[in-house]
């Protein structure tokens, strides 16, 4: 019996012995990785922000970083974790490294940039919207920049003409009208309310057709006749607009009785209209954003 109980307590010491220095041996393993994340943190700012892997060393990473289950998320640093997870996956392991960045664009959708930019005199942003329109979502502006620079064509501005051209050679004689809107409280709630406006961009006098809660294209077509005085000399004169369904035929049939050709700026694209987009932010910031409409009466603009 003696000789048990002394087999046991010694057992008991061994295991607890055992059990320190695996304590001790796991704290020097600790403090030991700490420093190689550290140094290995150091040497990556060093190196820059991406480091290209072979296959091999990709399939490398997965056989020793897999075993580490979801220590792996606070060790690794050369790649996002993500990225990992995709190699686990198959995915982009077996990828060459001469194919990383994007994927070339089609030859065909090359050719229709060209032709977009040749044929019409369109910008990147231009290009990128129609494109957009043919369900082409696949291209940046800075891709398109590329292709057109690939093939020779120059940029918008350096070509035969420009918008800004075009708005300086006719700058006494242009004109230009938009909406802007306004929220007023009525006797039934907030409403909005759409103004109507044109200005000369020579002089910046701004003339307020009216305004409506329902700005429909018999208002407008009234409201253009009742400003026709603006036009009533005999010099030709240009009148920028955008494409808003708001204006009607009689609109721009109504403004050539005058002797003004109306010229319509390209959906989504308010800068080419500066003048009239420039005075909306100016009278919102200035006048309108710093009280509450109460009512028509209120709002006149008279």
């Amino acid at each position: 019996m003696s000789f048990t109980g002394s087999y046991i307590t010694n057992k008991g010491l061994f295991q607890e012995f055992l059990v320190m220095v695996g304590k001790m041996v796991h704290s020097r393993l600790v403090r030991q990785v700490e420093y190689l994340k550290v140094e290995n943190q150091i040497l990556r700012s060093k190196v820059g922000k991406r480091v290209s892997l072979t296959q091999a060393e990709r399939l490398r990473l997965v056989k020793f970083g897999l075993p580490l289950g979801g220590d792996i998320k606070r060790l690794i640093n050369i790649v996002n974790y993500s990225t990992f997870r995709r190699w686990v996956n198959g995915k982009r392991c077996d990828k060459p490294v001469d194919e990383r960045g994007r994927p070339k664009t089609a030859q065909e959708v090359r050719e229709l940039v060209v032709r977009m930019a040749r044929e019409n005199k369109w910008g990147y942003t231009r290009i990128l919207g129609e494109l957009k329109k043919l369900r082409i979502h696949s291209l940046s502006r800075n891709t398109i920049k590329n292709i057109l620079r690939e093939h020779g064509v120059l940029p918008a501005t350096k070509r035969e003409d420009t918008w800004d051209k075009f708005v300086k050679r006719h700058f006494k004689t242009l004109w230009a009208c938009d909406f802007f809107t306004k929220t007023v409280w009525t006797m039934m709630g907030p409403k909005t309310f759409h103004v109507l406006f044109f200005i000369h961009v020579y002089t910046r006098k701004v003339h307020i057709a009216g305004f409506t809660k329902h700005p429909t294209k018999q208002w407008v077509s009234k409201k253009v006749k009742t400003m026709s005085f603006l036009f009533d000399d005999d010099k030709k004169k240009l009148l920028i607009r955008d494409r808003d369904n708001k204006y009607p035929k009689e609109f721009d049939e109504l403004l050539a009785k005058h002797n003004v050709k109306v010229r319509k700026i390209p959906y989504r694209s308010p800068n080419l209209n500066p003048y009239a987009e420039g005075w909306v932010g100016t009278v919102k910031r200035e006048c309108l954003d710093h009280f509450i409409v109460f009512g028509e009466r209120h709002f006149n603009l008279d």
